[in-house]
């Protein structure tokens, strides 16, 4: 019998079919990526929007809008006459347009529009700080690594609905400017304003700077941009104005502080959130911005809620203040975060929120006369009727005064110290809460008797304390705070996070086994550090983190 031959150039008829068929089924699988490009390259480009006007397109909601969009003066001519939008206010750095329906679906495919966000509503934050914080012990000298010091020097913006006349802040105020349309040249018709004020700067009876009844910086200055109408709201597009004006006047009036007890439902990232945009544009012209995490850690049937901080808490370059609860003691032991501060991490981003609580609960602090909210809550005041008229409020817009003051102290002993050196420093000297966990507590209380004393030791932290006890054994779905929704994998799981002291200043989470407390990130190529001089070669500039291998620390 004959062999078949074996010849290397020799093609079965199988293979033959088999080289046919493979060609065949490569040309059309080309075929079908060409034309799903073309179908994607066909495809309206669409701007990235908050989920707010994601669900007014989806809806085909009738109606008009007010939206904001970045751009230059020239940019927002072009959009208004292109889309037949109404410009309703110029901004800094962009303007409120009113659009419709129609032009707000033409307007979010525009290929020079890259975000658009609603001008959403912000709300204030509101549900014996200067023992438990060590204000008193800093005024009085006793903080060796601050000297004596009561924040003289210091402007501290409070960007709330106004401050009206009270004794203990007579002389405190330095500029009164109204962003809204109430034009009441900063006056307090709601008293929130009126309550932070007093608790970042009042002086106490007689006038006398340091007394029991001061807040927490005495010696400070302060700025009254009034962004919250008499009812205790205000539109993000006033806030932003106060804090660009604030940027563009911080070298004329000192400005080093802003306060921002107020918040907004998270709907978008914060890269593309134009009242976080603001607060990082503040912190890097070197303006300390400290906000408020919110008071949604709970839903009226008692339930936790994650995910619940408001912006623009939300942002990595603000230092966002969740609320204390103190039992009314100086004893540190029994303090307890409120259930009802805002937990993190962020909702969209997954940011490890709040940064360090402070007192929130019954804060008693100056009160506006015929204030909205004493005509409302007349059990809450402590003195009056009359001059000296005192008012209980709690919530995380007390607490974010608390921690505002506590700057000021800072930045008198150091003023040279950047937005990011002093949240170093506040984190790295709280006193953390094992059994309210990161997401509650962040770094822990608030306490200036620690702070500046030297490096804080690397540690990890276990599962449990990320979380804390009552979530250490949650399953990967937890309910999100404003759509009220379980979602799973949306919150950050498991084993996680640098907690860098903490900046997550980079756009980017690193994921490990331990949670990291590093105390080397560095914004510069040298730092000083309360005494000590760090020389490194580890950068976090903008969104790259760089890592270096040698870090050398001298006395």
């Amino acid at each position: 019998m004959t062999s078949r031959p074996t010849d290397a150039n020799h093609t079965a008829p199988s293979d033959v079919f088999r080289s046919t068929w493979q060609y065949t089924l490569s040309f059309l699988v080309l075929v079908a990526c060409v034309a799903a490009a073309s179908v994607v390259d066909a495809a309206p480009r669409r701007a990235r929007v908050s989920s707010d006007l994601r669900a007014r397109l989806a809806a085909a909601q009738a109606g008009t809008v007010d939206v904001i969009v970045s751009g230059t003066p020239e940019r927002i001519e072009r959009l208004a006459r292109r889309h037949g939008l109404a410009v309703k206010k110029a901004l800094a750095t962009g303007a409120v347009l009113t659009a419709s329906a129609t032009s707000l679906d033409s307007l979010t495919a525009d290929e020079e529009v890259d975000a658009v966000s609603s001008d959403g509503t912000v709300l204030s934050q509101m549900a014996l700080t200067t023992q438990t914080t060590g204000a008193e012990a800093a005024w009085s000298g006793i903080v060796r690594t601050l000297g004596r010091t009561s924040g003289r020097g210091v402007g501290v913006a409070i960007l709330d609905s106004g401050i009206a006349a009270h004794p203990a802040l007579a002389g405190r105020v330095v500029v009164n400017l109204d962003f809204t349309d109430e034009r009441t040249r900063g006056g307090d018709r709601y008293g929130h304003g009126t309550h932070i004020a007093g608790i970042v700067a009042a002086r106490g009876f007689r006038a006398e700077q340091e007394g029991a009844d001061s807040g927490m910086a005495p010696g400070a200055h302060l700025l009254n941009l009034k962004v919250l109408k008499g009812d205790g709201s205000g539109k993000a597009s006033d806030v932003i104005d106060a804090i660009d004006w604030a940027i563009a006047n911080r070298h004329r009036y000192a400005i080093r502080v802003l306060n921002l007890s107020l918040g907004m439902a998270p709907t978008q990232s914060y890269r593309d959130d134009p009242l976080c945009q603001a607060v990082e544009r503040a912190a890097r012209a070197g303006i300390v911005v400290v906000a408020s995490a919110g008071n949604y850690g709970q839903t009226e049937d008692g339930r936790t809620v994650l995910g619940s901080v408001t912006s623009p808490g939300i942002s990595p370059f603000a230092i966002t203040v969740g609320a204390l609860r103190t039992q009314g003691t100086l004893d540190p032991s029994d303090d307890e975060v409120a259930p009802w501060s805002s937990r993190g991490p962020t909702m969209v981003d997954g940011i490890v929120k709040p940064d360090l609580v402070a007192p929130g609960s019954r804060i008693v602090s100056t009160a506006a006369a015929n204030g909205a909210l004493m005509q409302q809550f007349p059990d809450r005041l402590i003195d009056g009727p009359g001059a000296r008229d005192y008012f209980a409020m709690s919530g995380t817009s007390m607490s974010a005064g608390v921690v505002s003051g506590a700057v000021a102290l800072l930045l008198e002993s150091r003023p040279s110290m950047s937005p990011l050196m002093v949240k170093l420093a506040l984190q790295g000297s709280a006193q953390f809460l094992p059994n309210e966990g990161l997401i509650a507590g962040g770094a822990g209380r608030l306490s200036l008797t620690g702070v500046l004393r030297g490096r804080v030791a690397p540690r990890s932290y276990s599962h449990a304390e990320f979380w804390g006890p009552q979530f250490a054994s949650l399953a990967p779905q937890t309910i999100i705070w404003a759509e009220n929704r379980v979602i799973p994998d949306t919150i950050i799981w498991a084993d996680t996070i640098i907690w860098a002291d903490t900046i997550i200043w980079a756009d980017t989470i690193i994921w490990a086994d331990t949670i990291i407390w590093a105390d080397t990130i560095i914004w510069a190529d040298t730092i000083i550090w309360a005494d000590t001089i760090i020389w490194a070669d580890t950068i976090i500039w903008a969104d790259t983190i760089i890592w270096a291998d040698t870090i050398i620390w001298a006395d």
